[in-house]
C-alpha cells in the first residue's frame, strides 16, 4: 500500500488524491453578487447539507492551488452575506462546467453559460431558473482553514427559502430521485450521474471559452440543440476558420444545402460523440 505524508508531496498532487478518493461529491452551484450588484455564478464540489433545524448547508470555495487566489464567490459572500445554492442535474451539467471557467471579475457567468437569471424572494443573488431545486441562503459564518493555496473557506449558510420544480416530485410530494437526475463530481474530469453512473466532461479551457452568449442567435435559439449541447459549443477558445469549414464541406457534401433543423440534428450527433469541432463546422456551413 502507498503511504503518504501530506506535507511531503506537492499540494496539487495531494489535491488529486483527495478528490479521487472522496467521491462522488454533490455540487453547490453558487450564485452571489458583489458589493456593486454584479452577478457571479460558480460550482463547488466541497459541499453538503449539515442540519434541518435550522437548515444548514456548507460549501467551500478553496483558494486556488496554483496562484493562491480567492474565488469571487468567497469575496462576494464576505461582502454581502447572501448566496443561492442551485442544485445541478444532468440536463444542465455541460453549461455548469462551462461556468467554472476562470472569467475575469465582473463577467456574468449566467450569460456566458446560457443560464436564466431568476429573481430570488429573500436574498439579492439570482437563482438559476434551469436548476431543479434552488436554496436561498443567508451566510451565518465563514471558517478559514488556512492562507496557502488549496486552503478551504467553509461558508456556513442557513436556508431561508427553497424552490422545488414540481416536475421532479413524486406523487406523494417527495423528490423523485430518478426524475431529478442528479450529478456529482468525482476525480479528474469525471462526474457521476446518480441514476446511470460515471461519465466524463473535459475540463474547461485554461484559456477562456467563447461562452454561450457568443454563439450565433440562430444556433442559440435552436429547437433541437439542448442546454448541454450549447455548453459544449461555448467551451471552445475560437470558432473554426472559414477555410476549415469550407474544407469540411467539400469532404461532407451531405451537409451542404440542408435545412437548419437537419444541420442542428447532425451537429448534435457529433456532440454526442464529443466531437465539438466537427459539430461547429456543420453548423457554420453556408
Amino acid at each position: 500500500m502507498l503511504s503518504i505524508n501530506p506535507k511531503e508531496i506537492p499540494t496539487s498532487k495531494l489535491h488529486g488524491y483527495l478528490l479521487g478518493a472522496v467521491a462522488p461529491r454533490p455540487i453547490a452551484f453558487a450564485s452571489t453578487i458583489d458589493a456593486d450588484g454584479n452577478p457571479n455564478l460558480s460550482p463547488f464540489s466541497f459541499f453538503n447539507v449539515f442540519g434541518a433545524n435550522p437548515p444548514i448547508m456548507i460549501f467551500s470555495p478553496a483558494r486556488s492551488v496554483r496562484g493562491n487566489k480567492t474565488k469571487h464567490t468567497l469575496d462576494n459572500a464576505e461582502a454581502t452575506k447572501e448566496v443561492v445554492i442551485n442544485i445541478v442535474n444532468y440536463a444542465m451539467v455541460q453549461q455548469m462546467s462551462l461556468s467554472s471557467t476562470m472569467y475575469p471579475k465582473g463577467v456574468n457567468e449566467f450569460i456566458k453559460a446560457g443560464f436564466t437569471m431568476l429573481p430570488s424572494d429573500e436574498v439579492k443573488p439570482f437563482r438559476v431558473a434551469e436548476s431543479p431545486v434552488q436554496f436561498e441562503c443567508k451566510v451565518k459564518d465563514i471558517i478559514y482553514t488556512g492562507e496557502e493555496g488549496g486552503a478551504g473557506n467553509l461558508i456556513v449558510c442557513e436556508v431561508v427559502k427553497l424552490h422545488v420544480k414540481e416536475e421532479v416530485l413524486a406523487e406523494d410530494g417527495s423528490i423523485d430521485q430518478y426524475k431529478i437526475d442528479l450529478v456529482a463530481r468525482a476525480g479528474g474530469s469525471y462526474y457521476s450521474r446518480a441514476r446511470d453512473g460515471f461519465f466524463e466532461i473535459p475540463k474547461p479551457l485554461s484559456t477562456l471559452g467563447i461562452g454561450v452568449d457568443q454563439i450565433p442567435t440562430e444556433i442559440r435559439n435552436s429547437t433541437i440543440l439542448t442546454g448541454n449541447n450549447l455548453g459544449m459549443l461555448g467551451n471552445v477558445e475560437q470558432l473554426p476558420t472559414e477555410e476549415a469549414v469550407n474544407n469540411f464541406a467539400k469532404e461532407h457534401a451531405q451537409f451542404v444545402g440542408i435545412s437548419t433543423e437537419k444541420k442542428h440534428t447532425f451537429a448534435q450527433e457529433y456532440l454526442q460523440n464529443n466531437d465539438v469541432e466537427s459539430a461547429w463546422k456543420v453548423l457554420l456551413i453556408k
